[in-house]
């Protein structure tokens, strides 16, 4: 069941199983989020929420994020329009068959509809292309998610106007985060973390990668979580060098390490997170050479963000771990690291693991994003990677993962335990 809740009643703080799960987005946040986006508006926008699951039997709804986050609606077949001036929220009428099944939904005719949408006006569906005629006048632009297929059955409506996306633009909000949405993405960081150390338990020769999986997976259902923010990558010995590796099947062997990339989706808000462990408890000579290495490209990295500081590009958070990997260790035929990073540094996170919104051209206060260097050497079967959620501060940054342990020392403690 989604967690997310719209706008309804605020969550109370409620404990399941011993953690404590944060009060909902409150919904003067939202209302706050369209105003910011009314002033940058020179125009109109329209987006048109998540519709219902083809079967939903087997699929869980999950609300488009942008919609999610100007609305906090979470019931499909949604529109919204704003301007400068107005902000409706377009809802479909009851389907009382349907509603057999998916239970009671909200429709513009309900008493007490406003309150519980956070929306002053709220209208059927059919009145939408009238509303959105009469908008138009309002500005030269139109802002829309231009490959949407209801954008383009609408086309008819506004010929001779160019459809600008309106990702970027939200995405300009979402960059920075809240005091809630840091609250929340904290408690998916909390649950993710120990459901790691659960998947940690099972770590031993001769268990398999979806037994690990299996306790992370039931130690964060545990916590009330939807489910995972994205396909979890458990990979050992040779899958350790396979970023995106998810079939989780292989047999795991003494002497291999093991990437455990799995994070938790909490009420909408999404986690990311790796540490790469040893299968027997202790690393090689080699694989802590990898290992600290990684660790030490992640350290310089996290030092460097502040305020105002380049993630990408030259004299940049990434290459600082660029050029500390390329510095430290050499493969087998004695040449520099580097090219055994195969991937970006880092990225938003937010309602979406990948949230909107880049990190260029500077970090600001409030962003959190993830720092994940990593070392593939497939010739080895050493993979490497550890990526902490981090807070950009006044000042500096704040680890939000940090709780899990990562030095290497640390992490043969914790598994003896």
């Amino acid at each position: 069941m989604e967690m997310r809740g719209p706008v309804v009643a605020a969550l109370t703080l409620a404990v399941v199983a011993g953690m404590v799960l944060p009060a909902a987005i409150p919904p003067g946040e939202y209302q706050q989020r369209r105003a910011n986006l009314r002033e940058k508006l020179k125009g109109t926008l329209v987006l048109f929420g998540k519709g219902e699951p083809a079967d939903v039997d087997v699929n869980r709804f999950r609300q488009e994020t942008n919609f999610y986050y100007l609305t906090g609606w979470t019931e499909p077949n949604a529109r919204l329009l704003i301007t400068h001036d107005r902000e409706i929220l377009f809802l479909p009428h009851h389907d009382e068959r349907r509603e057999v099944y998916t239970g009671k939904r909200a429709s513009a005719e309900d008493p007490g509809v406003n309150e519980k949408t956070g929306f002053q006006t709220v209208m059927p569906l059919e009145k939408f292309e009238r509303q959105l005629r009469d908008a138009l006048d309002s500005g030269p632009e139109l802002y829309a998610d231009e490959t949407s297929q209801e954008v383009e059955r609408l086309k008819p409506l506004f010929l001779l106007r160019k459809v600008r996306a309106a990702g970027p633009l939200i995405g300009e909000l979402r960059r920075v985060k809240s005091a809630a949405e840091i609250e929340m993405l904290q408690h998916s960081a909390d649950v993710s973390m120990e459901a790691q150390r659960a998947a940690w338990k099972k770590m031993k020769a001769g268990a398999y990668e979806y037994q690990a999986q299996a306790a992370f997976t039931e130690t964060m259902m545990d916590q009330g979580c939807e489910g995972y923010a994205y396909p979890p990558i458990i990979g050992s010995g040779p899958n350790s060098t396979v970023l995106h590796y998810e079939t989780n099947r292989r047999r795991m062997d003494r002497g291999e390490v093991v990437v455990i990339d799995a994070a938790a989706e909490c009420q909408a808000y999404a986690a990311d997170i790796t540490r790469t462990i040893p299968v027997s408890g202790r690393f090689t000579a080699r694989q802590r050479e990898i290992y600290n290495i990684v660790l030490g490209a992640q350290k310089a990295a996290i030092a460097a963000i502040k305020p105002g500081a380049a993630f990408y590009g030259p004299k940049s958070v990434s290459q600082i771990a660029i050029d500390y990997i390329n510095s430290h260790g050499k493969d087998k035929h004695g040449e520099p690291l580097g090219k055994y990073y195969t991937h970006g540094l880092g990225h938003p996170v937010g309602l979406d693991v990948h949230d909107e919104g880049s990190l260029a051209p500077t970090l600001k206060e409030g962003m959190v994003l993830t720092v994940e260097p990593g070392i593939y050497i497939p010739e080895e079967s050493i993979g490497v990677r550890i990526e902490d959620m981090v807070l950009v501060t006044k000042d500096g940054a704040r680890i939000m993962t940090g709780a899990l342990p990562k030095d290497p020392d640390d992490v043969e403690r914790a598994l003896a335990e």
